[in-house]
């Protein structure tokens, strides 16, 4: 009877893999396999077809890459100054959406979340028309007698990063409060009573049951805005294509003119890319020792 039970497990087992191999075969030609490649790319130096193997010459060059470096430092104001103000508003909003007294609160979180289903080249297009010299800030700005004539906004090199922030920060924040929201609505109504017959207050109750419970979704949120943000493209190509003098340049947008502008540099561009791998895995292991105490 024993050897049969074991044999019903084992046959199980047998049936569960075959499930999963499909997907994990899938898996492994569509994303660990071109990782490889990438990988073994990066370490051949030349232009286009005409490549040979050069060992570690392409990260050593990195060092030594002005644009290279000037797309990190970019990516990093953007991540610095982007990703918390995102987040604090994504946070603010999904408090108040969650609110049962708050009226038509379907149509508000509707209209929160719209702007993150709107396509990437369209919205950087409508940041781009309306900052600019005949958009609709200039218009508004003149007409408050606010400046004389007509400004430039994307020819500043701190405008234009200010541009690209707000650009990503409308179209994201929506996404995001969707995740706080349904973390919101998993927190037990009760431990609000609790509180409240306790006698906390509502900046009492926020910081010490609200965001100690939603660390994990925090957390999560924190990552996948650091992931999205070093591989920051749609935005700065559409809106400012890296400029002025690449004062908006990043990474990803670096990888494209590598590959595609000019003379392709395939090997060097594949080394650019894992860098933000690198990146990508250290801050997301930071975040998580600061983030998950478990």
């Amino acid at each position: 009877m024993k050897n049969s039970a074991m044999s019903l497990e084992r046959r199980y087992k047998n049936v569960g893999w075959l499930f999963v191999w499909p997907a994990a075969i899938l898996i492994f030609l569509l994303n660990f396999y071109p990782m490889l490649q990438a990988f073994l790319l990066s370490l051949q130096s030349g232009i286009s077809n005409n490549l040979h193997f050069s060992g570690l010459h392409n990260y050593v060059r990195l060092f030594k890459d002005k644009n290279f470096l000037q797309a990190v430092k970019n990516v990093f104001i953007y991540f610095i100054i982007q990703v918390p103000i995102m987040l604090f508003l994504a946070l603010i909003l999904a408090v108040i959406l969650n609110d049962k007294k708050l009226p038509f609160r379907g149509f508000f979180r509707t209209l929160v979340f719209l702007p993150s289903v709107t396509s990437l080249v369209a919205s950087a297009l409508i940041f781009k028309s309306f900052f600019a010299i005949d958009g609709l800030m200039n218009t508004i700005m003149m007409n408050l007698s606010l400046i004389s004539e007509p400004k430039n906004w994307l020819a500043s090199p701190g405008w234009a990063r200010a541009i690209i922030i707000m650009t990503m920060t409308w179209r994201w924040t929506g996404y995001n409060t969707i995740f706080f929201l349904a973390g919101l609505q998993n927190i037990d109504s009760q431990i609000y009573e609790a509180a409240l017959i306790d006698g906390s207050s509502p900046a009492q109750t926020f910081f010490k049951i609200t965001l100690p419970l939603l660390r994990p979704v925090i957390l999560l949120t924190a990552i996948m805005s650091t992931n999205g943000t070093l591989q920051l493209f749609d935005e700065v190509r559409n809106i400012t294509g890296g400029g002025p003098g690449n004062s908006t340049l990043t990474i990803s947008q670096y990888i494209y003119n590598l590959s595609f502008a000019g003379n392709p540099q395939f090997g060097y561009a594949a080394a650019v890319s894992y860098t933000i791998l690198i990146m990508v895995a250290i801050l997301t292991f930071i975040q998580m020792q600061i983030g998950d105490k478990k």
